[in-house]
């Protein structure tokens, strides 16, 4: 869920406002605010704050565990000029909602973390039962590009395994998007193997890989070309599963 967080009356009136533009949830003045704070942020939502970020940082100190795993937190004055991504810059999505809500409200984006200067690209990577409809496979998609803070628009491209080249609903799926469905081999998969978060032995004793919808996600990604080198993919999203898929989202930056 994404919540947004005023604390004086010109904060709340921007907080309505971004509110009704990101369908997001307004707190203002929240009370006891430390406790209703921390409580959001360990239960995973996204949090932007209409406050000094010294108030954010000092209130979720606490509660903070690593760069994988808490969600994106970002940080308005309350005039709407500037936006800053202030936790989970990358893993968490945060550098892409300050993106997003600076585009939205014309504000200057302030960011301090890598790649700044770089265009990310996302990839979606999906395994599923067999048969699975395309209606199952988009709600999950839905699920995962929210939680990576993220929009379906931003996709790149569809990626899967080889043995799933000819399943219709992930065919549907792309073609509904309109972007690329790529599948790969065992042997292109296996050589991302080394970045999975979530090594399943059965997947690989069933299919020949450690993970299917991590491994796409990576190899779609792709490594992009950059001044000094290359870039390699990286996991944004880690699987996510359903009752009859898998999906991971991957990404990588390019010029």
């Amino acid at each position: 869920m994404l919540r947004i967080i005023s604390l004086t009356t010109a904060g709340l009136v921007l907080a309505q406002r971004l509110g009704f533009l990101l369908e997001a949830k307004v707190w203002h003045k929240p009370k006891p605010f430390s406790q209703r704070l921390q409580q959001a942020f360990s239960s995973g939502d996204q949090l932007i704050c209409i406050c000094a970020t010294g108030i954010v940082v000092r209130t979720l100190a606490p509660v903070l565990n690593n760069k994988t795993s808490d969600p994106a937190v970002i940080v308005l004055d309350e005039r709407g000029q500037f936006v800053i991504p202030l936790l989970s810059g990358h893993e968490g999505g945060a550098n892409q909602l300050a993106a997003q809500v600076a585009e939205l409200l014309d504000a200057q984006l302030v960011s301090t973390t890598a790649n700044a200067y770089l265009q990310p690209l996302y990839t979606a990577g999906m395994g599923c039962e067999r048969h699975c409809s395309k209606e199952d496979l988009l709600h999950l998609l839905e699920l995962c590009v929210e939680r990576a803070g993220i929009t379906l628009q931003q996709i790149s491209c569809l990626a899967s395994i080889d043995i799933k080249s000819d399943e219709g609903g992930l065919i549907e799926l792309a073609q509904q998007l309109n972007i690329p469905f790529v599948c790969y081999s065992v042997t292109q998969l296996q050589k991302v193997a080394g970045q999975l978060q979530n090594p399943s032995e059965y997947v690989f004793k069933t299919v020949g890989v450690y993970g299917v919808a991590e491994s796409a996600a990576l190899l779609s990604a792709g490594p992009q070309r950059i001044e000094g080198g290359a870039a390699s993919s990286e996991l944004m999203l880690a699987k996510q599963k359903s009752k009859v898929a898998t999906c991971a989202i991957g990404r990588s930056y390019q010029i």
